[in-house]
């Protein structure tokens, strides 16, 4: 039976199983003059390349993000427990 490929591409997603190195690990997060994605050193598909300029600013959009996210979750617990100060009487005509 022949051995299965390691490392190769399926439908144009790239993949690697090799057992992965630490050198290799640094080195495939941080490669200058290569685009905003990058290869991952293990797994399937791509990583960011911290390297590129590109990749901080979507590290920014994505940390602003959960920020504003985290930020609307305790105001609306905040409302919740406010609007808690009883039964509210409804007169139906």
């Amino acid at each position: 039976m022949a051995d299965k490929p390691q490392q190769g591409e399926i439908l144009g997603i790239p993949y690697n199983f090799e057992r992965p190195s630490i050198g290799r690990m640094l080195s495939s997060y941080w490669q200058p003059g290569k685009g905003m994605l990058v290869q991952k050193p293990f797994g399937i598909g791509y990583s960011l390349n911290l390297a590129n300029w590109r990749s901080w600013v979507a590290l920014g959009v994505v940390g602003g993000l959960l920020w504003q996210e985290q930020k609307s979750r305790s105001a609306d617990e905040e409302a919740a427990e406010e609007d808690d100060s009883g039964p509210v009487e409804v007169i139906v005509d």
